[in-house]
């Protein structure tokens, strides 16, 4: 006799619903029949200038070792961010992605009975680890598409254990300032770990966003977490970070799996780092394209969410589905993101001037169709 194993799952996990990444290139080839070098893939908030020469000739020399296992403690690509992000080693941990890092603190500091806080229209991880648990999500409802962080300050309980903040966040690309931040973590509980998720920090200049790093010493309850998959062009490899106190990034490396960041990773990773031309160069890049989509959607008489991040949220005024699936025959792929609450919105990210022009001539074709 066979089981239900969908009702023999924890609670929280028949609640879920599996995540929905963007849509492969190859993917719509074969459904739509099109030739895969035509099409333009804006879904996924990747770095449109392929990753930096430095980091593939690091995955290079890395090559001939791949039989062997990679450093489990990942020395290298820890001193070097704790050099650069003026930690000690013992308060950098090494993720899978920032994904990871994100599971880590659920696994450790989660649990039914417990609750984590976010924010509405907030990275649809954060349900999936809260949930994945046993705990409890608490939603808070957004303000102007961005975090309210009065009222998820008042959703904290005596249960709570974790609060996830996005700056910016993702889809939305809102952003918080940082008396914002620095008055909301003087208020958190001493007992609540503030996971400050920073992945598409890197693309902000000088005094645009806060530094979660400039709060690390004054709030030992404070997690910030990054990743090498958006500003370092490394999506594929999947390596992120986390920096902490050292009690807490104790705790996670008790629950992190052994070898969870591969050696052509940690490679790339360290070559990437020290690419500073590469990431002036993405940042350029990015604030072009912004300045380019929003020109684009003034033309059309479309309003969008200001975004902080390599990707903008524009509202079509209507519902999006049927513009999305318009975009997709024309061989544009970008981001439905009604699952996050915002059924009129597409989510673009940035690419090349090239690739943000042939979105804008087909959304303009799409949108006439009626």
């Amino acid at each position: 006799m066979s089981g239900d194993f969908l009702a023999l799952a924890q609670p929280g996990v028949q609640q879920l619903s599996p995540y929905v990444p963007g849509k492969p290139v190859d993917e719509l080839a074969r459904e739509l029949d099109i030739d895969p070098a035509t099409i333009v893939k804006l879904a996924s908030n990747e770095n449109p200038l392929g990753a930096s020469p430095k980091a593939l000739a690091a995955i290079r020399d890395e090559l001939a070792e791949l039989t062997r296992y990679p450093d489990g403690n990942g020395f290298a690509l820890k001193s070097l961010l704790a050099e650069r992000c003026g930690v000690e080693i013992q308060q950098v941990t090494l993720g899978n992605g920032s994904n990871d890092i994100l599971e880590l603190v659920a696994r450790a500091y989660l649990a039914p009975g417990l609750n984590a806080v976010f924010s509405e229209h907030a990275f649809a991880v954060y349900p999936i680890v809260t949930q994945a648990v046993g705990a409890q999500a608490k939603v808070v409802a957004a303000s102007n598409w961005g975090h309210d962080l009065a009222a998820m300050l008042k959703a904290i309980d005596e249960q709570t254990r974790v609060v996830f903040i996005a700056n910016p966040n993702n889809p939305t690309g809102t952003w918080f300032g940082a008396e914002e931040l620095d008055e909301f973590l003087q208020d958190v509980p001493a007992h609540v770990l503030v996971v400050l998720d920073e992945a598409y920090i890197e693309y902000a200049e000088g005094g645009d966003l806060p530094d979660g790093l400039d709060f690390l010493a004054a709030y030992p309850n404070l997690l910030v977490s990054r990743t090498f998959s958006k500003a370092y062009g490394l999506a594929a490899l999947r390596v992120g970070y986390g920096l902490s106190t050292s009690v807490v990034a104790d705790v996670l490396n008790r629950v992190r799996q052994p070898f969870n960041v591969n050696s052509l990773a940690l490679a790339a990773a360290c070559a990437a780092l020290q690419d500073v031309d590469y990431l002036a160069e993405s940042r350029r890049l990015n604030e072009a394209g912004m300045q380019q989509l929003e020109a684009g959607f003034r033309e059309l008489g479309l309003s969008w969410i200001p975004s902080k991040g390599n990707f903008i949220a524009v509202d079509l005024g209507r519902e999006a589905a049927p513009v999305f699936q318009g975009l997709l025959r024309e061989g544009v792929i970008v981001r439905p993101v009604a699952n996050y609450g915002m059924p009129n919105h597409l989510r673009i990210t940035i690419g090349l001037p090239v690739e943000n022009t042939r979105f804008l001539e087909a959304l303009a074709k799409v949108l006439a169709r009626g």
